[in-house]
């Protein structure tokens, strides 16, 4: 769990650095919502990269996380605002979860 607060953590800020010095929407709030979503994304894939988790786990678990995301999002800013967060989301799951199938163990954690 610790190490996934770090990679959540970690996520958050790198995303947001990048979003506010080089894609800066000009709404600061907006640039830490996205950075949130990116961070939560890497944090989440990591804690679920475990065989205690299943597959139908994982993946309900991701899209309650998604859910929440956009729920979050559309309270705060609207639901046109908020759905890029589930696309950042999204594709870092997928991306953390296509790395690790290229290792031998099938985990990053490994």
């Amino acid at each position: 769990m610790q190490k996934a607060l770090i990679y959540f953590t970690i996520g958050t800020v790198v995303s947001f650095l990048i979003n506010y010095f080089f894609l800066s929407s000009l709404n600061t709030g907006l640039d830490l919502y996205y950075a949130i979503a990116f961070g939560f994304a890497w944090g989440l894939a990591y804690y679920l990269d475990t065989p205690n988790f299943t597959l139908p786990q994982k993946l309900g678990l991701s899209f309650a996380a998604m859910g929440v995301l956009v729920l979050i999002g559309a309270l705060i800013f609207d639901l046109k605002l908020a759905i890029p967060s589930i696309l950042k989301f999204s594709t870092v799951f997928v991306a953390y979860y296509l790395i690790a199938s290229f290792r031998g163990s099938k985990s990053l954690r490994n």
